[in-house]
């Protein structure tokens, strides 16, 4: 299992070098899902697959579903699209698709494997993950915190993403 975990960091430092080394948005979108998907492979591998299918669930998705509503609320126009499409050539697509086979080839084996974990490690279970965040009261305040904060961002964003009204505008000066 040393192989998958060491492979799957790999994966995970080339491809997150690639998000802060490609010039536009959409390549670096695409580097961005692989190493997530790889980061979930570590967390499989450490004996987390609870915590590896949320990182595939909520990171991944997300991401993408918020990738796509930006452009959406952005409506660049015709010249955007014509844009897009020069970005996405099917050569853009080799360098995660062969990121994305390496990980795929490591899941693989690491499920056909007898053990589906380094040595040493006990696999964490959900309940065990939902008592000792919401259960205890030591990470009790850190939790709503971080509740607070993805609130107050979605307000935010909300208030910076829409559309002013002519009233609005005259009222602002």
């Amino acid at each position: 299992m040393n192989v998958v975990f060491y492979g799957a960091a790999a994966v995970a430092v080339l491809a997150t070098l690639m998000v802060v080394v490609r010039p536009h948005a959409v390549h670096s979108l695409l580097y961005l899902v692989v190493s997530l998907l790889a980061i979930s492979l570590v967390f499989f591998v450490l004996g987390a697959p609870y915590i590896a299918a949320l990182e595939v669930i909520v990171y991944a998705g997300a991401i993408m579903v918020l990738f796509v509503f930006v452009i959406m609320m952005l409506n660049l126009g015709p010249e955007s699209a014509r844009q897009e499409r020069r970005w996405l050539q099917p050569r853009q697509w080799l360098g995660p698709a062969v990121l994305g086979l390496v990980l795929l080839a490591e899941l693989v084996y690491a499920v056909r494997a007898e053990t589906a974990r380094l040595p040493g490690n006990e696999v964490t279970q959900a309940q065990d993950l939902s008592r000792a965040l919401f259960g205890a009261d030591r990470y009790l305040l850190v939790i709503e915190l971080a509740s607070m904060l993805l609130m107050a961002g979605l307000v935010g964003a909300y208030y910076l993403g829409r559309r002013h009204t002519a009233g609005e505008e005259e009222a602002r000066g």
